[in-house]
């Protein structure tokens, strides 16, 4: 594998820690800009925000560029993001700054996994992607926790400063280590690029990522209390078991790119299947203290096995635009964020117990499996409808005789 996925990795271990940090310092962040827990909640919110507009915006503008200088050039947005909310002098500026941080976040892995492909053979595409994914999945075992530990000793400010030196870091390492690339031709545009995102298939994939990762957040939004309250874990265990997290997390990352890169629609299958099952075992896993903390590394492993065929089945669907598709991508994951915690908060709201979110996550699961079988039948009935529609057009052009009598 090429050394220049390091820079990519490094970048996205920048993302991850500021996109996850902010749940450990809300407390931190509301005492000192006087604010409620909720109204600090927004800055959660204001972030994904920018993820779901910015993907797909920043993707299509800039496809005429070279992806080494639209990476840079995102990752200094990134930077003047975190920069400008250590800066923040009061919530509204914050809420401003956390928006403009999420921005580059899916732009940024949409054009990365498309230069990540390019730089390896076709077989080993699946593979290139997870490494890219890598820094995610390390940023919720090393970045956030540290991170967290740093604004609540040092200041929640002095967290932003330093998730804007890990982005000086990914600028220089994506400037030293990334190839230049020419864009090999001309982009029919901002219309034409969100044209792409019209083909069915391409919707059933971002409403697969929608299901599966609704799926997971479903739960993980509210792991806290189901650890607390139903495994009997003290409130100060939670950060190491939520690095547990991270570690399946990155296993299954690693582990679902190596596996789509021999059979993608099948880890996907799979992924999807496994994620179903251990959510649904959480009522029983979480009655235990082992089981508990065995069930937060299984969470992660069957969560991010399916990331990396989703990003590429995306991607081929959109073969014109895949910059465009795999940022779309991204705004899924995030959609999938917010409308996951909303229906598991619904089970808990409904007075289903403190799993229950759980449960919830095991349907929209099963739903994300329902979702993705559709797209298996729509690419199969499409295939099979190929050839005849070729045969019909071979008949009608009146080619010689003995090529007729073939198609017969």
């Amino acid at each position: 594998m090429p050394l220049a996925l390091l820079a990519l990795a490094v970048g996205a271990f920048g993302i991850g820690t500021t996109e996850f940090v902010m749940m450990g310092l809300l407390p931190e962040v509301a005492n000192d800009l006087h604010i409620s827990i909720p109204a600090a909640g927004h800055l959660v919110s204001a972030y994904a925000l920018g993820v779901v507009l910015g993907a797909p915006l920043l993707a299509a503008v800039t496809a005429r560029m070279p992806r080494r200088t639209v990476l840079i050039g995102l990752m200094a947005l990134f930077v003047a993001g975190n920069a400008a909310s250590a800066l923040a002098p009061d919530n509204s500026w914050l809420l401003v700054a956390r928006f403009v941080s999420g921005l580059p976040h899916g732009a940024f892995f949409g054009v990365g996994a498309v230069v990540a492909t390019n730089m390896v053979a076709p077989e080993r595409k699946a593979r290139s992607v997870s490494l890219m994914f890598l820094g995610l999945t390390v940023a919720n075992i090393a970045g956030v926790p540290v991170a967290t530990l740093m604004g609540q000793h040092l200041g929640w400010r002095a967290t932003f400063l330093g998730v804007s030196a890990i982005g000086l870091a990914a600028i220089a390492s994506l400037a030293l280590l990334i190839p230049h690339d020419r864009v090999p031709a001309p982009s029919a545009g901002l219309r034409g690029e969100l044209a792409a995102l019209k083909s069915l298939p391409v919707w059933l994939a971002l409403g697969t990522t929608v299901a599966g990762f609704g799926a997971l957040f479903a739960a993980y939004s509210y792991i806290t209390p189901m650890l607390t309250d139903s495994a009997g874990y003290a409130d100060a265990s939670v950060t190491l078991l939520l690095a547990l997290f991270g570690v399946g997390a990155t296993i299954g990352n690693l582990l679902g790119g190596r596996l789509a890169d021999h059979a993608m629609r099948r880890t996907l299958f799979g992924g999807l299947l496994s994620l179903a099952a251990v959510l649904a075992l959480f009522p029983l896993l979480m009655s235990t203290a082992w089981s508990a903390a065995l069930a937060v590394a299984l969470l992660g492993m069957a969560a991010f096995v399916t990331g990396t065929p989703l990003n590429l089945m995306v991607m081929e669907k959109a073969s014109s635009a895949p910059s465009l598709a795999s940022s779309a991508n991204q705004a899924a994951f995030n959609l999938a964020n917010a409308g996951g915690a909303w229906i598991g908060g619904l089970a808990l709201a409904a007075g289903l117990g403190v799993t229950s979110p759980a449960l919830a996550g095991a349907a929209l699961a099963v739903l994300g499996l329902a979702v993705a079988g559709t797209a298996y039948a729509v690419d199969r009935r499409r295939a099979s409808a190929a050839p005849r529609a070729g045969r019909e057009r071979v008949v009608a052009g009146h080619v010689p005789q003995q090529v007729e009598t073939v198609g017969h």
